[in-house]
């Protein structure tokens, strides 16, 4: 006999390698016994764990493979989930948005050698951009294996008659009694198990209700008139019970020690049922025969709260899930629009103001993106409070990595939408500009492009000169990375064609960051980004280069003339002070040794010509080295990581991989 407990660490190491039971082919309960027992036997023999069965067919008509136990190729192209709500064809709603809603449309791909007109702005994108479910790609090398740690979980109320008793099959039942088979499974599957403690107990019950749960999904899918009056209690209900419970602490650090681009995710330990339970109601909404007004009696207010408490969940998975689920129910219930975006500004501010830390804002942030999307014009007041009272103090949080792209998907679309908006965004943008977090600051300009994409001419000769002045330090700072974007804004041809027709006002700001840096900056790479900026702007208009070249001279002249009239000041005081016959008494210590700064004296004829020559051979090359489109990652180290969180979340399929699945096998 094996020893118990070496017998649960394998059996709980497998389940984790190859998703538990969910990925598993239909088992008798004792096949299923006695496959455990001979993994546990070949593990005490010294053969090793056990490894997943990798060439397993396809459950018949299940449509649900098993998890693949690779790890997947970087090479491969993260699947893009889109977050467009299907039309509502009754009623209006009193929030002020476009009933009519997109309908899901492909992701554009991006061209890498697509740029902007002087004349047209850059077209934005039709959908808010996907939550990756990985913070962290492990790029290759000797892979470090994080200590294993153990699967959370939920706490569940566990059921305390946990026996199952296994239905016959819906398909092969007659037509007349397949509502009240569907009702019995429905109300079976309201039974929990216990995924965490005991792993191994009421395995033979397990499998009933995951294959029950899958056979429901299969039905509700390819079936016709199933979604009857009575299934829309039983169905909330099994949902509700299942999934409305109370997360588990975080057993990530809190406040500055938390790092959500680094600290690994912890996973649902009864993800297998979970999931199945998820895909069940998604089907269940989209299916034909689901009709709001009857549903609108179970799906509520009080539903919709448990729902959005459930977005603070640590599995990427699940939130994935939500996120779908959420924006179903935006398009399909229009009453509850109002209330969504309210309780989901509730979790905004208390993220702000309050606890700076939720799991889901990037999902909230992608579903809002939709939604503003759909605003009806001109936008309400309550629309506007939310972009300068919610949105933008959104920039300040720690976190910001997190949720960024989402986040200036989201200002951009009401940019879009009014564009009188944009100076009071761009205002909001320089008062939260961070002054010490480089790669945040990084950020900030990434969406401020974006932004500058957009803008129409008359707005932005109202931001100019506080937003240059904030560039032309951008462009002085010591952080290459940051100085690096500041500088590629040079490439955009329609920010160009802004700057040329206000150069008058942009060259004197922006002149002498870029000739002081030219110099003085420690980075190679940026002397070049200067000269191209420097030779655009020459090209520009040569006279007031020039000008601006002459004022910056006169500048540094009187800075010397005042920084010799301070020194002779000083030292009048400190003769005065020696006649003074105490001054033996209070002899004031050694003069410290001069300071020397990096930057240059006052430029003369000779170094003006030597810049333009300079200019010309330098931005010429530059040009040739530079990369369009470029994309400024954050450089982070690689850290230790959980090969089975990577797994388990590579092998995830999207929710709207299942819908599209399903709506191809019609």
């Amino acid at each position: 006999m094996t020893n118990p407990r070496r017998r649960r660490l394998v059996v709980r190491q497998f389940c984790r390698s190859s998703g538990q039971l969910e990925a598993q082919a239909p088992l008798d309960p004792g096949a299923a016994r006695r496959r455990w027992r001979r993994d546990a036997e070949r593990a005490e023999c010294g053969r090793g764990k056990p490894e997943p069965e990798r060439g397993r067919r396809r459950r018949a008509g299940s449509g649900r493979a098993e998890m693949p136990y690779k790890l997947k190729k970087e090479k491969e192209p993260p699947k893009v989930a889109k977050c467009t709500a299907k039309p509502s064809s009754s009623g209006k709603d009193g929030g002020g948005e476009n009933t009519e809603e997109a309908q899901p449309q492909p992701q554009p791909q991006p061209q890498a050698q697509s740029q902007p007109t002087s004349s047209n702005k850059r077209p934005s994108n039709s959908t808010p951009p996907p939550t990756q479910l990985s913070k962290i790609k492990y790029s290759g090398g000797p892979q470090i294996v994080k200590k294993e740690r153990r699967q959370s979980s939920s706490r569940f109320n566990l059921s305390k008659n946990r026996e199952l008793q296994k239905l016959p099959a819906l398909k092969d039942s007659p037509t007349q009694e397949r509502e009240e088979l569907f009702i019995q499974k429905l109300r079976q599957c309201c039974v929990l198990f216990d995924f965490v403690s005991d792993p191994l107990s009421d395995l033979k019950f397990k499998e009933v209700k995951r294959a029950g749960l899958n056979e429901m999904v299969e039905y509700i899918t390819h079936s016709r008139d199933v979604v009857t009056e009575a299934i829309y209690p039983e169905a909330v209900t099994m949902f509700s019970v299942n999934l409305f419970r109370t997360l588990p602490p975080s057993s990530n650090p809190t406040g500055a020690e938390f790092d959500p681009e680094e600290d690994e995710p912890t996973l649902e330990a009864a993800w297998p049922h979970l999931q199945l339970v998820y895909e069940f109601f998604l089907r269940f909404l989209e299916s034909p025969d689901f009709q709001p007004n009857i549903a609108k009696k179970y799906i509520d207010q009080k539903f919709v709260l448990a729902l959005l408490d459930l977005f603070d969940s640590e599995d990427p998975r699940e939130r994935d899930f939500l996120k779908t689920i959420l924006h179903r129910i935006y398009g399909k219930f229009l009453g509850l629009r109002a209330y969504i975006r309210r309780q989901i500004n509730h979790i905004f501010y208390r993220f702000i103001y309050e606890t700076e830390h939720h799991n889901g804002i990037a999902e909230l942030l992608e579903i809002l993106g939709s939604i503003i999307n759909g605003f009806a014009l001109p936008l309400k007041e309550e629309h506007k409070m939310f972009l300068i009272r919610v949105l933008l103090p959104l920039h300040k949080v720690k976190s910001l990595s997190v949720y960024h792209p989402q986040l200036a998907y989201c200002v951009v679309q009401f940019l879009e939408k009014e564009s009188s908006l944009t100076e009071p965004v761009i205002v909001g943008l320089l008062k939260f500009w961070p002054k010490t977090h480089s790669p945040k600051e990084v950020m900030f300009l990434n969406e401020l492009e974006e932004i500058l994409d957009v803008i129409e001419p008359s707005e932005f000769s109202k931001v100019m000169e506080p937003l240059f002045r904030q560039l032309a330090k951008c462009v002085s700072s010591p952080h290459f990375q940051v100085a690096e974007r500041a500088l590629y804004y040079w490439n955009n041809e329609y920010i160009m064609s802004l700057i040329s027709d206000n150069a008058a006002r942009v060259l004197p700001i922006m002149f002498p960051a870029l000739y002081r840096n030219s110099k003085s900056h420690w980075n190679k790479t940026i002397h070049g980004l200067i000269y191209n900026a420097l030779k655009l702007f020459m090209e520009m208009n040569q006279k007031l280069f020039d000008d601006c070249t002459q004022q910056y001279k006169a500048e540094k002249q009187k800075g010397r003339f005042r920084m010799k009239e301070r020194e002779e000041m000083w030292q009048k005081i400190e003769e005065l002070a020696r006649l003074n016959p105490q001054y033996p008494m209070f002899r004031a210590p050694p003069p410290l040794p001069p300071v020397y700064s990096m930057e240059t004296e006052t430029p003369t004829a000779e170094d003006i010509q030597l810049l333009k020559r300079t200019v010309e051979t330098e931005a010429v090359q530059m040009l040739k080295d530079i990369k369009k489109e470029k994309v400024l990652l954050r450089r982070k180290s690689e850290l230790p990581q959980d090969v089975y969180t990577i797994k388990a979340l590579e092998a995830h399929k999207r929710a709207e991989e299942f819908l599209t699945a399903s709506q191809e096998a019609l």
